[in-house]
């Protein structure tokens, strides 16, 4: 009883950073909460009679739960839903802090803008590089850790997590920039819907958009003519994206997938509580003046 009071203690002591380090992983709350749960009935099962650094080995089998998790994604081929993922707001990360060992001066600064960076190179960087790239870069664990939870060397942990670092590198440089063509093209979007001009419209549409089940440039452009009179421009968790709003309250998300300059998928979210969780901010463009 009073090894589990201890370990329980532990838990609790470090449940915050085991969250955001779960979080930073997997790129979502949810998931980051279910490894949490998960690393807690592996460690309430485990003899703790030779842990010397708690925070250390409850990392270590938050990671392990991470990895296994990012591995079943990976083999089951999931998509992402967007070019840009948003970040969603993680309550636990604002109080956490990479401590240990100060790393390039260019780290510090990917520190600061990994979640972002992170979610658009989500499907570019391996389970093993994720990890990597993440413990190290972020929360300052040591090559010789990270290459123990995953059964490899600390110079192949650190190879792998400096491949990682330059995709995510080369991600936020390109990042702005692919965010400031979007709330381009969307603003120009909502203005052709408005007017009705489904000429515009097309312009503006990959030949085979899809939004829900209706299909093609064509068909897009016949069902949105003249129809967006009460949309507008806003950011959706830090990507432009169009709301419906009503009476102050958001009914309606329309989120755009761009490819080649082009709209090629628009999925529209009407589920109140999803809605709810969003981070919304109205902007003013241009094109709507």
């Amino acid at each position: 009883m009073i090894e589990q009071d201890w370990l329980s203690e532990r838990f609790a002591e470090h449940q915050g950073r085991l969250h955001a380090v779960a979080y930073r992983m997997l790129g979502s709350p949810g998931e980051a909460e279910d490894a949490v749960q998960e690393a807690w009935v592996r460690v309430s099962r485990a003899d703790t009679g030779q842990v010397e650094n708690p925070a250390g080995w409850l990392t270590t089998v938050v990671a392990r739960v991470c990895l296994n998790m990012l591995e079943a994604r990976r083999a089951r081929r999931e998509e992402s839903a967007g070019a840009l993922p948003p970040e969603p707001a993680d309550p636990h990360a604002t109080s956490i802090h990479p401590t240990g060992q100060a790393g390039p001066e260019d780290e510090a600064l990917l520190a600061d803008s990994v979640g972002v960076a992170l979610m658009v190179v989500l499907d570019t960087l391996t389970p093993a590089e994720r990890l990597a790239f993440v413990l190290h870069d972020v929360f300052a664990v040591s090559f010789g850790e990270i290459g123990s939870i995953m059964d490899r060397s600390p110079a192949a942990a650190r190879q792998l997590a400096s491949r990682a670092r330059r995709r995510v590198q080369g991600a936020a440089g390109a990042s702005d920039a692919a965010r400031s063509q979007k709330r381009e093209i969307v603003a120009a979007f909502l203005a052709a819907s408005r007017n009705g001009d489904f000429a515009a419209l097309l312009e503006l549409l990959d030949p085979d958009a899809v939004v829900g089940e209706v299909r093609g440039g064509h068909e897009v452009a016949a069902f949105f003519a003249g129809r967006a009179q009460a949309a507008r421009l806003a950011l959706v968790d830090g990507v432009p994206a169009a709301v419906w709003s009503h009476r102050g309250q958001p009914k309606a998300v329309f989120t755009f997938t761009i490819g080649d300059g082009k709209i090629t998928r628009i999925a529209i979210d009407t589920d109140p509580d999803r809605l709810r969780d969003l981070d919304i901010v109205f902007l003013r463009a241009n094109k709507e003046q």
